[in-house]
């Protein structure tokens, strides 16, 4: 699960290039929720979350009938109750704001030693709430469906 300047951000090799800022306009509000959101999840505060999910919230890898998409926000509360237990959350990278879509780019826990590759979750947000959480393997996709 964790959040440049405008058209500055890119992605290469695993590595972050590029500074904090915005991919058109600024939504401070859904980035510190965003950030909000990853600390809870870094503490294990699960009912921090739940206040910031939309009861019909989405998060699935772009094909929401898939098997393990979460429909609702007790099946991503459960989801995250079960990544914590398989060896948590991560390091929270960066949070990029696109109007009322949030891109979270972090980096998993490593499993061998060495530093796990960079995720981006694009979370959306309506009324200060999570309705839907994408999760792309390269960030630099998270980054182009922002801003589309």
């Amino acid at each position: 699960m964790v959040f440049v300047r405008s058209g500055s951000v890119r992605v290469c090799d695993g590595h972050l290039d590029g500074r904090r800022g915005t991919i058109e306009g600024m939504s401070e509000s859904n980035v510190d929720l965003a950030r909000r959101g990853y600390e809870a999840a870094l503490a294990g505060d699960l009912d921090v979350i739940a206040g910031l999910l939309d009861p019909d919230v989405r998060w699935h890898g772009g094909d929401p009938t898939a098997p393990g998409a979460c429909h609702n926000r007790q099946e991503a509360l459960e989801f995250m109750r079960q990544a914590r237990a398989r060896g948590g959350v991560g390091e929270l990278v960066d949070v990029i704001d696109a109007g009322d879509k949030v891109v979270v780019i972090m980096r998993p826990p490593s499993r061998d030693g060495e530093p796990a590759a960079l995720g981006a979750n694009l979370s959306t947000f309506r009324d200060g709430k999570v309705i839907e959480m994408v999760h792309y393997p390269n960030p630099d996709d998270a980054l182009a469906a922002a801003q589309t």
